[in-house]
């Protein structure tokens, strides 16, 4: 699919213009949030955010749907997903749309304009978004690198006249070109804007992600020590954590975010929290943390991270039911501002940095890293009493250890689905939820696990763990091979 730039984002219209290269760039960061026109019609349930934690968690089991739903998130609990699907249509569109401007900033830069220190900056940001967006695209469209580096992976679009009919580049080659523009963002970026821009500790904290998808350890190590060390940022303390998301863009943890105001609030119904969360008033809250979380949670009620989950109560004290489905909101999404509506997604915290380097480490063999890491993270959560202090629990490796932090601490974040698919782990949803397709309210009884259902669980090398390539696509660019 042919996607053409912005009539504002042209060559012509940038150059020997800071303020429009500036202008143009932060049109790129507005796509993460705002509500575009799509097919001819706009869609306030259309928004790269939103659809990108709905297409990752959903899918996860982390979440749990309550109900059955014409949305086409529907598709991702189930896994049955089709090329007609509006959701993966609107984010493949959007993704490129992004990438098609970065594009055209970088030849603008790349032919007209000087390369003071404030330009590099934003060529590095462009470096720096058009490798995020290939790296969201790769894991939603592509098998995962750890099951086939030689599958096929996205269009890769590099250059202002790459052709339209162009084929999928192969996975290695996917993530090859995402880390040379990381690298080359990380040189670029020495004048910082703030948390809600890219910076080089951005880019070095996708670098330390995606090195990790691509089994190169020690680079993911040394790239998370160079956000540690940096000395820019703290991990938020158990007194503080409880407040991070709703105050993401102040917060000392916040690596990188997409900034909202309540300008940005599109309200109960089309904002990223309406689906997971309700205070009677707002959203659908329809989908819930699921009680496979909530059970690996359980054994420290005095973990803090509790607090983003959230018993919705009858008049009684009971935990309300939609469909025979424990309603346990999740409050990631919400109250920046006090509002249920609002927050800034955060994409980056040194928290995953941390995390990165403890999954590398176990990988490695170096155990007492692992656990010294996940350490740092548990003592700022509330859990000082329960460190590991270099001792893993009987019948655990330090891999499951690291792992079942990474859940805790990332949860709802878009990390579950693809921590276990890149170790080679399926997605067990031994609980009950409408993504067990026929289910009906009377099947559920609280204290039974749901068996006979043969999408239940999800094998990690299962096609269903990654979505078709847009019809879009496929029509109007003969050049793709769609997913099995």
């Amino acid at each position: 699919m042919t996607v053409e730039p912005s009539d504002a984002i042209t060559t012509g219209s940038l150059v020997g213009s800071e303020q429009g290269l500036q202008n143009a760039l932060n049109g790129i960061y507005s796509l993460f949030k705002d509500h575009i026109e799509f097919n001819g019609t706009q869609d306030d349930n259309n928004m790269y955010l939103r659809q990108y934690y709905q297409l990752t968690d959903f899918a996860s089991d982390d979440i749990t749907c309550g109900q059955v739903t014409e949305d086409p998130l529907f598709n991702s609990f189930t896994h049955d997903h089709s090329p007609t699907q509006s959701n993966t249509r609107y984010y493949w569109y959007v993704s490129y749309k992004m990438i098609n401007s970065a594009n055209t900033i970088i030849a603008a830069i790349d032919q007209h304009a000087e390369l003071d220190t404030q330009t590099q900056q934003l060529l590095g940001e462009c470096y720096f978004l058009r490798a995020l967006c290939h790296f969201n695209l790769v894991r939603l469209f592509a098998k995962p690198y750890s099951i086939d580096p030689q599958a096929p992976g996205i269009v890769l679009r590099t250059h202002v006249d790459d052709p339209s009919e162009k084929g999928r580049s192969t996975v290695a080659e996917v993530y090859d070109a995402i880390i040379q523009d990381a690298e080359q963002a990380a040189s670029l970026m020495n004048t910082p804007r703030g948390i809600t821009y890219a910076s080089k500790e951005a880019a070095w904290a996708l670098l330390s992600r995606v090195y990790l998808y691509t089994e190169q350890h020690e680079k993911s190590i040394e790239n998370a020590d160079k956000v540690i060390q940096s000395g820019r940022f703290e991990l938020e303390t158990t007194a503080s954590f409880p407040n991070l998301f709703a105050n993401a863009q102040n917060s000392k943890e916040t690596i990188f975010c997409i900034g909202f105001s309540q300008l940005d609030n599109y309200g109960k119904f089309g904002s990223i929290a309406s689906m997971i969360y309700s205070d009677g008033n707002s959203g659908w809250g329809e989908e819930f943390a699921s009680a496979s979380l909530r059970k690996v949670m359980e054994e420290h009620p005095e973990d803090v991270r509790w607090s983003y989950i959230e018993a919705a109560k009858d008049e009684g004290g009971n935990v309300r039911k939609l469909n025979g489905i424990d309603c346990y909101y999740i409050r990631k999404f919400s109250f920046q501002d006090g509002d249920p509506n609002l927050s800034s997604p955060i994409l980056f915290r040194l928290a995953e940095m941390y995390l990165n380097k403890a999954e590398a480490a176990a990988k490695l063999g170096q155990t007492a890293v692992a656990l010294d890491m996940v350490d740092e993270i548990r003592k700022n959560r509330g859990l000082s009493a329960s460190l590991y202090k270099g001792a893993l629990p009987s019948g655990n490796t330090a891999l499951d250890v690291v792992l079942k932090e990474r859940r805790i601490e990332l949860a709802f974040e878009g990390h579950r689905l693809y921590d276990l698919v890149r170790n080679k782990r399926n997605v067990v949803r031994a609980y009950w939820g409408y993504h067990l397709r026929g289910l009906k309210e009377t099947d559920i009884q609280p204290t039974k696990v749901p068996t006979g259902y043969s999408n239940r669980d999800i094998a990690w090398d299962s096609n269903r763990i990654i979505y078709y390539i847009p019809v879009d696509e496929v029509l109007s660019n003969p050049a793709v091979i769609q997913n099995p």
